[in-house]
């Protein structure tokens, strides 16, 4: 089975334009993604899909190795499939979040082994929630498991409801998990699922997997126990670097 890494990179971002290639202690962050995800060796490859010259360019600058795409997709997954398509012989894609500059590789190593079994369709992470705050946290999708460590829905609500218990104590009576936004999909469920329109609860919640729940998809998930750290904004990059960074 050969996996190929992508990592999605857009240099138009709302909340923090030109974001893949902000300083973070010499290395920009989308090498600092790269570096890491090369790290795993469970990956065949490793590729940055970008709709920005600027960032190939970059990219290609430090040894490292991209590709084009188009300015029009909507989402990270459309952009991996128009990837895929100029690339072949991957039976497995993962979607590496590009603003994780300290993505843990053992997380990479781990989502890839959910398709170990050949049925898996999609598969992503989640993690235990171990506070009143982080689990009432909209900004924090939560996500329902099955028995067969399948995700039967996510949301940015806590559920499931629990009835006659306070909400801060919800955490300590029932193991509440949240999304770790790293995917993996079979290669041809991801050119599937981008040709599905989109759903209603996806619409509802804002969260682009509901659309495969909806339209009768199974998700593999994996528990993780490490942090993940995002940037999305100026000020989570100054909470990164104030705090103790791992070694380059």
């Amino acid at each position: 089975m050969k996996i190929l890494g992508i990592i999605p990179a857009r240099h138009a971002s709302t909340r923090f334009p030109g974001k893949p290639l902000v300083d973070i202690l010499g290395k920009s962050m989308i090498q600092r993604v790269y570096e890491q995800a090369k790290k795993s060796s469970s990956l065949d490859d490793v590729v940055v899909a970008t709709d920005d010259e600027r960032i190939l360019l970059h990219v290609h600058g430090f040894g490292g190795r991209a590709i084009l795409t188009s300015d029009k997709h909507q989402s990270g997954t459309d952009r991996c499939a128009e990837v895929l398509s100029k690339l072949h012989g991957f039976d497995v894609v993962i979607n590496i979040q590009g603003d994780e500059p300290f993505i843990d590789p053992r997380q990479i190593t781990l989502l890839c082994t959910c398709f170990a079994t050949a049925d898996t369709e999609l598969g992503t992470l989640v993690k235990k929630i171990n506070s009143a705050e982080e689990l009432q946290n909209p900004n924090s999708p939560k996500v329902v498991l099955n028995l067969r460590h399948e995700a039967v829905y996510f949301s940015r609500s806590a559920i499931p409801h629990l009835r006659g218990q306070e909400l801060e104590n919800w955490h300590k009576l029932f193991p509440y998990y949240k999304h770790i936004g790293i995917y993996g999909y079979r290669s041809s469920t991801l050119q599937a699922i981008t040709q599905l329109p989109v759903s209603s609860l996806e619409q509802a919640e804002g969260l682009e997997q509901l659309r495969w729940i909806e339209n009768g998809y199974r998700i593999k998930v994996a528990v993780t126990d490490i942090e993940t750290a995002a940037v999305d904004t100026p000020e989570d990059l100054e909470k990164i670097l104030s705090s103790r960074l791992p070694e380059s």
